[in-house]
Parts: C-alpha cells; structure tokens; sequence
C-alpha cells in the first residue's frame, strides 16, 4: 500500500482525519514513540496472526506484549506471526 493510495481511501472514506507524515522512522514502537516524542503505551501497534487456515489482526498498545494463552482462548487455536 502507497501513501497516495493511502491518502485517497481517506480522502473518499474518512476526509476528517489528517494523515500524520514524519521524516524519520516509524517502523518500530521505540522509533514511533522517538518520533512523535510520546510514551512507548501510547503508540499503537498492529500484529499480524496466522490461526488455523486464518490471518487476524491485532491492535494492541505499543507497550503491550501477546498473552498466547489469552489469544489461543479468544481465536480457538494457536496463532503465530505471520512472516
């Protein structure tokens, strides 16, 4: 996904939210937290699970770790990271 095509979902879904764009890395929660000059807790973050024959996704605080027993629980099988 490119930024342009980015702007133009939001454009036509969502035109009330502004699309924050930094010259340096975001790529990680330290990084993003670095960048926007936050705490860690108050970056989001998306995790990509493989369940089964399925891929969720999971949006969690930057601080926060998986509990795989609690996922296992919520998505009836085990998930790893997609690759």
């Amino acid at each position: 996904m490119t930024v342009e095509s980015v702007r133009a979902w939001l454009a036509e879904h969502a035109p009330d939210l502004v699309l924050i764009e930094q010259a340096a890395s975001t790529a990680t929660v330290a990084e993003a937290a670095a960048t926007l000059g936050v705490e860690p807790g108050r970056i989001a973050k998306t995790l990509a699970l493989r369940v089964g024959d399925g891929v969720v996704l999971v949006v969690a605080r930057g601080d926060a770790r998986l509990d795989n027993p609690k996922i296992k629980a919520e998505f009836a099988g085990r998930a790893s990271m997609l690759g």
